[in-house]
């Protein structure tokens, strides 16, 4: 009962538009599911990946007319992107200055070259050397040429006021392996190799907590294999870890938890996948819905505006 790096990441957006246009036009990414919060049907949930939806490269976003984020602690505070050669980051640098985005110069951070930038709505994210070999598809289609394109997430960085709860959570409970230490940065390891794998967590006692809104992160999940989803339910009721129970999202099982700084994370599976309902070729054409909400169908999509 290990995890397998990250499986997706879900942030929030005020313009889902501009974020479907932001992520599939400038990063390259792929729109490979359109459908809505489960949990509020008026709020589209987009999932943008790599060329086959591959558990561990989806960012996904739910559109909610809230205010941007106020910066802070009790977060998730920045994202990583896996890309691979050092001519990705002069490529990527050209690319964001013609788009006229916000970032910084590539520079080395923890061992391998970083560059951080921001959307249009201010979520932080990051351009990070990627030395694995984790699997990766290529999409065909995408605006990136395919030696430059994302690989998929990784490291993610927490901000905390206080380290030791939330080690704990994520040793103990977790299985995460504490790797290194930066300053005040924690870095802690799960079963896959390299950035996809990495978890790092910062500890800044002198921030006021983070309140979410538009161009923050809403949670994190972590990749299991289908297998053990019994197991990590039962583990965590074991442990009497307060959590969700065995939640089905149709494309992937979940369980949700919050760990003791109040940072929501999820655990899902890497099946079915996104290819369950919609053919490879077509993903995130159409809106799909799961099936209990497919009687709705017609309800929901007046709803939603155009991307």
């Amino acid at each position: 009962m290990q995890l397998n790096g990250f499986h997706h990441l879900t942030a929030v957006t005020a313009d889902a538009p501009k974020n479907h246009g932001f992520y599939t036009d400038v990063l390259g990414l792929r729109l490979v599911k359109k459908s809505v919060n489960q949990d509020d049907v008026s709020a589209y949930h987009l999932f943008y990946a790599d060329g086959k939806g591959s558990p561990g490269t989806d960012i996904t976003f739910f559109d909610w007319p809230a205010p941007r984020e106020r910066r802070g602690t009790h977060s998730i505070s920045r994202t990583g992107f896996r890309v691979q050669g050092e001519k990705a980051f002069s490529y990527w640098a050209d690319r964001l200055k013609a788009k006229g985005m916000t970032f910084s110069e590539p520079v080395e951070k923890f061992g391998r070259i970083t560059l951080d930038f921001e959307d249009f709505e201010g979520q932080r994210l990051s351009l990070v050397q990627d030395e694995s070999d984790t699997p990766f598809e290529i999409w065909e289609k995408s605006t990136v040429p395919a030696e430059h394109q994302i690989h998929g997430l990784g490291p993610i960085t927490l901000s905390v006021p206080d380290i030791a709860p939330t080690e704990m959570v994520l040793t103990r409970v977790m299985g995460m392996n504490k790797a290194a230490q930066h300053g005040n940065t924690h870095v802690y390891w799960m079963k896959g190799k390299g950035p996809v794998a990495e978890l790092h967590v910062v500890e800044e006692p002198g921030l006021a907590p983070a309140q979410q809104g538009a161009g923050g992160v809403h949670h994190v999940a972590f990749n299991i294999p289908m297998a053990d989803y019994g197991a990590w339910a039962e583990r965590l009721k074991t442990l009497r870890v307060p959590n969700s129970g065995p939640v089905d999202r149709y494309w992937f099982k979940s369980l949700y938890f919050r760990e003791p700084n109040g940072i929501l994370f999820e655990i899902a599976t890497d099946g079915p996948g996104f290819h369950a309902d919609e053919p490879m070729e077509t993903l995130g054409e159409t809106l799909s819905l799961p099936p209990f909400l497919e009687g709705r169908r017609q309800q929901i999509e007046a709803g939603l505006k155009k991307l």
